[in-house]
């Protein structure tokens, strides 16, 4: 079955030119395939679109107005075409990223002023949530994520080390004692995150191999702000991100606690999205312009040891 699009642009372009062998030569087309993609046109039309002699060749009325029909179709397909490929030089259109809520609020939204006054061309949509979406499903052009990143078929870029603290509150510490090894958690009552990687009862600690820390306490939220607003009333020890606590322990307010092994250093800031080649340039200037917000170091790691 001959392809229809093409057999309106070869009507076309014999309108055009007077002449099938014209048409076939503007087209880089035999004349033979040109005669047979608009004998398909006309069978699918149930109607001549020309007059054909051995001579001559010329338009029927209803080839004239299926002509007018035709040139604006091809027309409003060529603009979109073009506005497309537009998108992959030039950042423009809605960019529709989705980031987790704690760290969307705190490190993306500021920023999108900045960006915003690069790239007039774009407008972003901002989903703020912790549920891991689907980038195709639910048509988002770009995630951020945080973590380990699972098995996945999106294409991934490395934006930023995740530091992971152990922390509490100076007067949590004094009534309660800081503990020295990963053993001495079990009697202190850790604020656990409800969707973290290894569960709200277990704490992910250690470089290279990591292992698994059982704890327990009186609060499990699936927001870090929570919990850290916690621990800032000395209700508990947390294991948080530097870019949630680390104005905290700027300022005093959260201590860090230092244990016989190290946080884990397998976390990372990532930006996902779909497969493809050429990433529209809207999706390029985003992570371009975060990854550079966010390098050598990530600003929420200035000044902490």
């Amino acid at each position: 079955m001959l392809d229809r699009l093409t057999g309106m642009e070869v009507f076309v372009r014999v309108a055009g030119a007077g002449s099938l062998s014209g048409a076939a030569r503007a087209m880089g087309l035999s004349q033979t395939m040109v005669t047979k993609h608009l004998a398909a046109l006309e069978a699918r039309l149930g109607t001549r679109l020309f007059h054909r002699t051995t001579r001559s060749l010329t338009i029927t009325e209803a080839g004239r107005r299926y002509l007018d029909s035709t040139e604006r179709l091809l027309a409003d397909i060529e603009a979109a075409e073009a506005a497309v490929a537009a998108e992959r030089v030039e950042p423009r259109g809605l960019l529709r990223l989705n980031v987790p809520l704690v760290f969307g609020v705190r490190q993306i939204a500021p920023r999108l002023a900045a960006f915003a006054a690069r790239y007039p061309g774009v407008t972003v949509e901002l989903g703020l949530n912790d549920r891991l979406v689907d980038l195709a499903e639910e048509g988002w052009d770009l995630a951020i994520r945080i973590g380990a990143l699972r098995d996945s078929s999106l294409v991934a870029r490395r934006l930023a080390r995740c530091r992971m603290m152990i922390c509490a509150a100076p007067a949590y510490l004094a009534a309660h004692g800081t503990p020295r090894t990963s053993a001495d958690l079990a009697s202190h009552n850790c604020l656990g995150y409800t969707l973290a990687q290894a569960g709200p009862g277990r704490w992910r600690i250690g470089g290279t191999p990591q292992i698994d820390i059982a704890v327990s306490g009186n609060l499990r939220a699936n927001n870090g702000d929570a919990l850290l607003a916690a621990a800032l009333a000395g209700q508990g020890i947390i294991y948080q991100p530097t870019f949630i606590v680390a104005d905290a322990l700027r300022s005093g307010e959260l201590v860090p606690i230092t244990l016989e092994l190290p946080p884990s250093d397998q976390l990372a800031v990532y930006a996902v999205y779909l497969p493809d080649r050429t990433p529209s340039a809207k999706v390029r200037a985003f992570i371009d312009f975060i990854a550079d917000a966010y390098a050598p170091e990530p600003p929420w790691d200035h000044g902490l040891a």
